[in-house]
């Protein structure tokens, strides 16, 4: 079976398509998810001629099970939790400060090595793109959408080229627009809708980032 998108690549060019009229907005901020958000977004930023930057968020994988969120942090120690995943399992809140804690650990050491030296870019009163490869839980995007509103942009627009239907329409709750093609039933991964979903590294985002940041100059 031909999946919808080739790639990452792939699935940005085609994202910006439908994000073609911030084209001729020039304060717009493209901001990617790491890691696979990042590539998408770089795409979407290049297509665009819009300033690309990375927005910095973690996953809070519970114990025994890391791939399933009891929540997420973002830049700025922003945290928000998956009530139900917490309640369901018993977690401690010691549990989810500790977890935390180690997250912001390794959030704090992307960030020095993503943007290698460049300041974080002004959000206030900016129109932001921010851009996953892809939404499942929409644990990840909804606390980028929260610490994003903190810094008050004038507008959020939350960009995937693929998305669970209902945690799309959660999304349309926090966001001033959601951009997302495709919201196929049954969803079950993300990675699915892929004909290459191989993983991101660190050194493929932080190029990408390089890369928009020298063309912008």
């Amino acid at each position: 079976m031909v999946q919808p998108y080739l790639d990452r690549k792939d699935a940005g060019r085609k994202l910006a398509q439908q994000l073609e009229k911030y084209r001729f907005s020039p304060d717009v901020l493209v901001l990617g998810l790491p890691k696979g958000g990042v590539v998408v977004a770089g795409e979407i930023a290049s297509t665009l001629d819009t300033e690309l930057d990375v927005f910095l968020v973690r996953k809070l994988g519970t114990p025994g099970q890391p791939e399933l969120a009891m929540g997420a942090i973002a830049e700025g120690g922003v945290l928000l939790l998956n009530e139900s995943v917490v309640q369901y399992l018993s977690i401690s809140r010691e549990t989810i400060e500790r977890t935390a804690k180690e997250e912001l650990i390794e959030l704090e050491r992307r960030e020095k090595l993503y943007r290698n030296g460049r300041p974080a870019p002004r959000i206030g009163g900016r129109p932001v793109i921010i851009v996953d490869d892809g939404v499942a839980t929409g644990a990840t995007m909804k606390v980028a959408i929260r610490a994003l509103q903190r810094r008050e942009p004038s507008k959020i627009v939350v960009a995937v080229p693929v998305g669970s239907s209902s945690t799309c329409l959660e999304i349309k709750a926090m966001a001033d627009e959601v951009v997302c093609p495709m919201t196929p039933e049954p969803f079950m991964a993300v990675g699915n809708w892929y004909s290459d979903f191989e993983q991101t590294t660190d050194a493929e985002v932080a190029g990408i980032l390089e890369r928009e940041a020298n063309r912008k100059r």
